[in-house]
C-alpha cells in the first residue's frame, strides 16, 4: 500500500479514545449477556482475553460492565417509565445502551450527563439500527432530567 493510500485509510478510520473504547466492549459484554445470559466473569474474561482490542482503559471497561450487569434490574426499573415499548421488544443493542447509558447517569456522576448521552448515540450509531441513536438520545436525555437534575437545569 502506497503512503498516500495508507493515510487515507487512517483518515477514515480516526483512533478512538481508551474510554470510548472501553464502553464499546462494556457493550458488547451487555449485548452478549443479553443474547446468551451468560455469566458476567465469564463474558468479561471472554473479552479480556480478545486479541487485538486496542487500547481501551481496563479498569473503565471492567467498572462498566460489572456494574451495569450487577444492577441491571434497578437500571431497567429506572428505564421501563420512559419507554414507549416493553424491556423485552427493544433491540439487545438498544437494550445494551440504554442498560450501560442509564447505569452512568445514575452511577458517575463525574462524567457530564452530555458526554453520557453522546457515547450511547455514537455506540448506537456504530452497533444499532439506522434511527435507533434517535430513539437512544430521547430516552436517556428524559432520564438525565429525571436523574441529574441540577446538572440538566444548568444546562437547559
Amino acid at each position: 500500500m502506497s503512503n498516500l493510500a495508507a493515510d487515507r485509510e487512517v483518515k477514515k478510520t480516526p483512533l478512538k479514545s481508551p474510554r470510548h473504547r472501553a464502553r464499546e466492549l462494556a457493550l458488547q459484554g451487555i449485548y452478549q449477556w443479553r443474547v446468551t445470559a451468560g455469566k458476567e466473569a465469564q463474558i468479561e474474561k471472554q473479552i479480556q482475553d480478545e486479541k487485538k482490542l486496542g487500547r481501551y482503559d481496563k479498569e473503565l471497561f471492567s467498572k462498566l460492565l460489572r456494574g451495569t450487569l450487577s444492577q441491571h434490574a434497578s437500571l431497567e426499573a429506572l428505564l421501563a417509565p420512559h419507554l414507549d415499548r416493553p424491556l423485552a421488544e427493544l433491540s439487545p443493542v438498544e437494550f445494551a445502551v440504554l442498560l450501560l447509558g442509564v447505569f452512568e447517569l445514575s452511577q458517575h456522576p463525574e462524567v457530564p450527563y452530555k458526554v453520557v448521552i453522546n457515547e450511547a448515540v455514537e455506540l448506537t450509531k456504530t452497533f444499532g439500527g439506522t434511527d435507533g441513536h434517535k430513539y437512544v438520545n430521547g430516552v436517556l436525555d428524559k432520564l438525565a432530567a429525571q436523574i441529574r437534575v441540577m446538572e440538566f437545569a444548568a444546562h437547559k
